[in-house]
């Protein structure tokens, strides 16, 4: 069995007494595009810069291909980098900016004006080649820095937030065409972003990750669909979170006092503490208690028109909050603010977490 393109064992990074990575494993195989995943401070920046060997680990190993690679220089890992900012350098054309990473590994020269013409044209800047970088529009700064990556058809491309300087609608357009790019070449791709849409559209797998951690990986579907923590859960799109207690009948009794017979997990205990989470759009309101499923009465405290879709606030009973989210179609909403209303769950869209400890 080949080994995966790349993989961390036991990875850690220390910073005097605080651990910015704190035991990473994981496993990237050819082609794949992976995502590291999280909000600000909790590692995975640091987790890509290990990879590259900006710095070395505290502990644990990184393998390219079977091979150690804790120890050796960047230079010498065979690893493309986009960077947040793009570090392309100001006085040099984009074909030079291009050519670089060539040029530093001494590849001749009729090479090197061939593979930058590939690489300008895999991007979509053919003759833009003689621009400066500050003579670019962003998204064309962007394609550069990646035809800048590409162009070594390193073992392992990282990209390090490359997005988050462009505007939304040029974001959503990069980050489609980039994962089409990732997936003609079939380059294992390491990318991290804080922003959960882009997660989503462009991961084979994303791996959350939570205070030097990774709380879960898996496929996008899987990690919204079964997330495994709250953590997960709530960082990951939005969710409705109902506390509840594990009854010894291995069922859930709210705080609203009610019932309701939901798969536990064997690792929760009887009488744990726990959250029943359902997304918003799983949800509905209706004006009558269902006869099965989750159902928990409360007031319609606020609507929020979001264009196309709608927010409806509910204050639960039990003293907490709900949230319902609907597709817009054109329609009056048919509650009105202040109305008793029953916010409704099939079991099927719920999940039992443990609470935190």
């Amino acid at each position: 069995m080949a080994d995966p393109a790349l993989r961390l064992v036991g990875i850690e990074k220390h910073y005097a007494t605080v651990a910015a990575v704190a035991g990473i494993n994981l496993e990237v195989n050819e082609g794949e595009f992976v995502t590291l995943l999280g909000p600000s401070g909790c590692g995975k920046t640091t987790t890509l810069g290990l990879i590259a060997g900006f710095f070395p680990p505290t502990a644990g190993e990184i393998y390219l291909k079977g091979r150690p690679v804790a120890d050796l220089p960047s230079f010498r890992r065979d690893i493309g980098v986009v960077f947040q900012d793009y570090a392309l350098f100001p006085h040099m054309s984009a074909a030079a900016n291009v050519a670089f990473g060539l040029r530093m590994r001494n590849v001749p020269q009729p090479e090197i004006t061939k593979r930058v013409a590939d690489a300008l044209d895999l991007v979509q800047l053919v003759g833009l080649g003689e621009r400066r970088p500050l003579q670019m529009s962003g998204g064309q700064r962007q394609r550069v820095a990646l035809a800048r990556a590409l162009v070594i058809n390193p073992t392992v491309l990282l990209l390090d937030e490359p997005l988050s300087n462009l505007d939304l609608k040029l974001r959503e357009e990069m980050r489609i065409e980039i994962a089409a790019i990732q997936r003609r070449l079939g380059i294992t791709t390491v990318f991290v972003t804080h922003d959960q849409s882009e997660a989503l559209v462009m991961s084979n797998r994303i791996a959350v990750m939570n205070a030097g951690r990774i709380e879960q990986i898996g496929e996008p579907a899987d990690i919204y669909e079964r997330p495994a923590t709250r953590f997960v859960a709530e960082f990951i799109g939005r969710m409705n979170m109902f506390a509840g207690q594990v009854t010894p009948a291995r069922t859930v009794r709210t705080a609203a006092g009610t019932e309701i017979d939901l798969p536990v997990p064997a690792s929760i205990v009887t009488g744990a503490e726990v959250h029943v989470a359902v997304r918003p759009e799983r949800t509905r309101l209706v004006r009558d208690k269902p006869a099965d499923g989750l159902a928990l009465r409360g007031a319609l405290r606020q609507v929020l028109y979001l264009g196309a879709t709608r927010e409806f606030h509910v204050a639960l009973d039990a003293g907490q909050r709900g949230l319902v989210e609907t597709p817009n179609d054109g329609a009056a909403p048919s509650f009105e603010t202040g109305a008793t209303v029953w916010l409704a769950a099939s079991f099927a869209n719920c999940r039992v977490l443990p609470a935190p400890s």
